[in-house]
C-alpha cells in the first residue's frame, strides 16, 4: 500500500513539474502588455457581434436554460460539471478572436490571452476584467478557486496559481462553456 502511494505521489510530482515547464514555455508578457490586452479586446470582436455588458444580468429558469443550451453545456454551466480533458476543439483554436460565454455571449478571454498548458483544457493567463465572480470550491478536499460568468452565473472552470509569467495564473476553462468569435478582417 505504501508503494502505491509513493508511485501516485511521484506521478503527481512529474505531472505538476511538466505543467509548470509548459506554462513557463508560454510566451511571457509584461504586466503592461497584459493590461493592454485586457483593455483592447473589443478590436478582436467580429463586426456583426454585439457584446452584452457584464451589468446586463441574464436570469433564466432551469427549463429556459435547457432550451437555450445543449445537454453538455447545461451540465457544465448550470450544474458545475467538468468536461473530459482533450475533448474541446477550442484547445486547437489559434485564430485571432474572442472567447465568450456559451450561455450569455459575454466576452471573457481573447485569443492573445490563451496559451497551451498541456492539460487538455483551454487555458488562459488572464481574463477580460470584470467578467467573472469567484468562489472557493472544496470538492477535491483542497480548496480551489472556481470562476463563474458574472452575467449569467455559468460555471466555467478553476483558476490556479501555476501559469506563465507575469500573472502566474492558469484560467482552466471547460471548452463547452465557451464559444469562439473569430476576428473578421
Amino acid at each position: 500500500m505504501q508503494r502505491r502511494g509513493f508511485l501516485q505521489g511521484l506521478t503527481l510530482a512529474v505531472f505538476a513539474s511538466s505543467l509548470l515547464r509548459t506554462a513557463q514555455a508560454a510566451q511571457a508578457a509584461t504586466t503592461k502588455e497584459i493590461e493592454a490586452l485586457q483593455k483592447n479586446w473589443r478590436a478582436l470582436l467580429a463586426a456583426n457581434f454585439k457584446a452584452p455588458a457584464p451589468t446586463e444580468p441574464l436570469k433564466l429558469s432551469n427549463d429556459e436554460w435547457r432550451k437555450r443550451l445543449n445537454p453538455a453545456q447545461f451540465k457544465i454551466l448550470r450544474e458545475e460539471g467538468t468536461e473530459r480533458p482533450g475533448t474541446s476543439p477550442l484547445n486547437a483554436e489559434k485564430r485571432p478572436g474572442v472567447f465568450a460565454c456559451a450561455g450569455c455571449d459575454l466576452p471573457l478571454f481573447t485569443s492573445e490571452m490563451k496559451y497551451e498548458s498541456g492539460t487538455g483544457w483551454p487555458s488562459f493567463f488572464t481574463s477580460i476584467p470584470g467578467t467573472f465572480a469567484n468562489k472557493k470550491d472544496f470538492l477535491l478536499v483542497l480548496p480551489r478557486v472556481e470562476y463563474h460568468c458574472v452575467r449569467c452565473g455559468g460555471h466555467h472552470g478553476h483558476v490556479f496559481d501555476y501559469g506563465p509569467a507575469p500573472t502566474r495564473q492558469r484560467w482552466c476553462s471547460n471548452g463547452v462553456a465557451l464559444k469562439f468569435i473569430p476576428k473578421q478582417a
